[in-house]
Order: structure tokens, then C-alpha cells, then sequence
């Protein structure tokens, strides 16, 4: 059992943190090198081909035993599931696709984000294993309903991020002499690829996650019986999908038919994300932690 842990959690959790140490250095020599150059930045340079090598090349390693973790059964019984091991898939599957993108774009300020979550959210199960699903996990369609919603997070995640960073990048053109931003920010925007490219980025994550989320939405309601062993219901769960779907489908719409880009994309994608957060890892997290129901 404690071995267990020790692989499947604690392993991946360093391999994370040095993956994260090892992005860090390399955007500190960009950030020091820049400002040695009179301000003028580098080129963007893959952190794949930078900073300690041996950090970078395990992350895989770490990704795969983050995967793992995922399924390792807590007992004899079935399946265990909860708002703990959401977060954790979540951003494993971010993880995932953003290792795989960064073989075509420098997506070193993600990473710097997004592996210091992906720390914190995988040795949550520890504490919160989550609801034991029993034979419902028996279901043919129960895993998959699970998986394409849990890779629905995890993509339109990245799509988030992408806005966010989007956005500081903004505020730093408006206001490029502003004082009084952390050193940790300066390193991140340090790795930034060009608005344009962020941009792309963005709407490809979210092309990806709208489709997935319609996978799951739809499932879940027309095969219920199915996947959940009941009719349909109209429960909040369901509700808030539906708007996270509507503003994912809004945005998308509106940037076909009238090229929507910049604060509006930003926005529509944030908002859409939060509210998506509610609709199963908000309620669960109510359930499991405040009021203490499984």
C-alpha cells in the first residue's frame, strides 16, 4: 500500500516539481538575458531543449503514473470517484495535450502554470478519495460518458489558461511600465509566443473541448439509463453543462460568423470554464467536503 503511494503519487508529484524547476531556470536565463540585450526578448525556445534535461525527459514518465494513479482502486469495492480525482484527471489530461502541442508552439508559460496545479491536484485523492460508484462503474457506457467529460475539462482548462495569459499579455502592451509585478509573473510572460499564436492555440483547445463536452452532455441525457442506471433528470449538475455548453457554442459561433477574437474570446472562455467547474466539481466538492455526503 505504501509503496503504492510512494510510485503512483509521490513520484509523479517530484517529477513534476522538477519538470517545473527545470522550466523555471530556463525562463529566469531568458528573462536575465533580455534584460542584459537592452529589453529586447529571444527568441522563443522550447524548454524540450533547455534547462535540465533529465527533468524534462521524465515527465512523461510522470504523466503516465498520474494516469495510472487515476484508476488504482482503493479497496475491493468498485470505482471510486469524487471532486478530488476530477481535478486530477483534469489536469492530467492538460498536461497531456499540452506536452504533446509543444512539440509545434513554446507553450513554456502553461507549463509554469500548469504543473504546480497538477502537483496540488493529484495528492488530493489522497485525502478525498471519493464515492465508491460500485456496479454503475460496470456500465458499458458509464466509463466513457466519464472519460469524455473528464477530457473536456482538462482541454477547455488549457483553453483558460491560454486566455488568461492572453490577457496579462494585453495589460502589459497597455501599460508596459507598470510597476509592482511579481518576479513569478515576469518569468512567466517571459515565455510568452506571440498573441497570434496564443490565440490559435486557444481556439483549437476549444474546438476540442466544445465537441467533447457535447459528447458528454448529449449522453448523459439520452442514454441516462445507460450510463446511469436511471431516467433523465434536470438536476443543477446538468443545467450548469448546458450553459457552459451555450457559452463555448456562442463564442465558437461568433468567431466563425464574426471573426471574435481579443477580450470577448477571453472572456467567453473564462466564464464558460467556471461555470463548467460547477456543474460536477463544484456540487461534488459541496457534497463530499462541506456537507460530508459521498
Amino acid at each position: 500500500m505504501i509503496v503504492l503511494v510512494l510510485i503512483l503519487f509521490l513520484l509523479p508529484a517530484v517529477l513534476y516539481s522538477a519538470a517545473w524547476l527545470a522550466s523555471w531556470r530556463t525562463a529566469s536565463a531568458a528573462l536575465t538575458g533580455a534584460q542584459a540585450g537592452g529589453g529586447l526578448a529571444p527568441e522563443p525556445v522550447s524548454v524540450q531543449t533547455t534547462g535540465p534535461a533529465t527533468a524534462t525527459r521524465l515527465l512523461p514518465l510522470a504523466i503516465v503514473l498520474h494516469g495510472v494513479s487515476l484508476f488504482w482502486p482503493w479497496d475491493t469495492g468498485g470505482f471510486h470517484f469524487g471532486f478530488a480525482k476530477a481535478l486530477s484527471g483534469m489536469f492530467w489530461i492538460g498536461l497531456a495535450m499540452l506536452w504533446f502541442e509543444e512539440r509545434r508552439a513554446s507553450l513554456q508559460s502553461l507549463r509554469l502554470l500548469l504543473l504546480p496545479l497538477a502537483t496540488g491536484a493529484m495528492l488530493l485523492p489522497l485525502a478525498y478519495p471519493g464515492a465508491d460508484f460500485g456496479e454503475l462503474s460496470h456500465r458499458p457506457l458509464f466509463v466513457p460518458h466519464l472519460l469524455a467529460g473528464t477530457m473536456a475539462y482538462g482541454v477547455l482548462l488549457l483553453g483558460s489558461l491560454n486566455a488568461l495569459l492572453m490577457l496579462w499579455a494585453q495589460r502589459d502592451l497597455h501599460h508596459p511600465n507598470r510597476t509592482g509585478r511579481s518576479v513569478w509573473l515576469d518569468r512567466i510572460m517571459g515565455g510568452l509566443p506571440p498573441l497570434l499564436v496564443l490565440e490559435r492555440v486557444m481556439f483549437q483547445f476549444i474546438w476540442v473541448g466544445f465537441g467533447l463536452l457535447l459528447l458528454t452532455t448529449l449522453s448523459g441525457m439520452l442514454f441516462s439509463e445507460e450510463v446511469f442506471g436511471r431516467p433523465f433528470r434536470l438536476e443543477h449538475k446538468t443545467v450548469f453543462s448546458l450553459l457552459s455548453l451555450a457559452f463555448f457554442g456562442v463564442l465558437l459561433a461568433g468567431r466563425v460568423v464574426r471573426g471574435w477574437r481579443g477580450r470577448i474570446a477571453m472572456r467567453f472562455t473564462l466564464w464558460g470554464f467556471l461555470i463548467l467547474l460547477l456543474a460536477y466539481v463544484g456540487t461534488r466538492f459541496v457534497l463530499e467536503v462541506v456537507l460530508d455526503r459521498f
